[in-house]
């Protein structure tokens, strides 16, 4: 595996990441995609057996992510989701 390879699971793990966080698909909706490109890894930065990526740490890197991309309305999405998840925690 190369570079750009790891790049580009990388960013599809963030974009994976941010659906599920912002509930634009469900985790079977992202699997079906998966079976469809015959891909052969299914790209996540945390386990969805054991959380739903709801977790502030979560939520931080997939921020830093869309920073780094300039991506400033996904990272504001991201903030209010996270701030809603701390509140509701308390």
């Amino acid at each position: 595996m190369d570079y750009l390879e790891d790049l580009e699971m990388y960013e599809k793990a963030m974009e994976n990441a941010y659906k599920l966080i912002t509930r634009e698909k469900t985790l079977d909706d992202i699997y079906e995609e998966f079976e469809k490109d015959g891909s052969d890894q299914f790209h996540l930065p945390f386990n969805p057996i054991e959380e739903d990526g709801r977790s502030p740490d979560i939520i931080d890197m997939v921020i830093e992510y869309y920073t780094g991309v300039e991506e400033y309305e996904k990272c504001a999405k991201l903030v209010k989701i996270k701030n809603k998840c701390l509140n509701s925690k308390i």
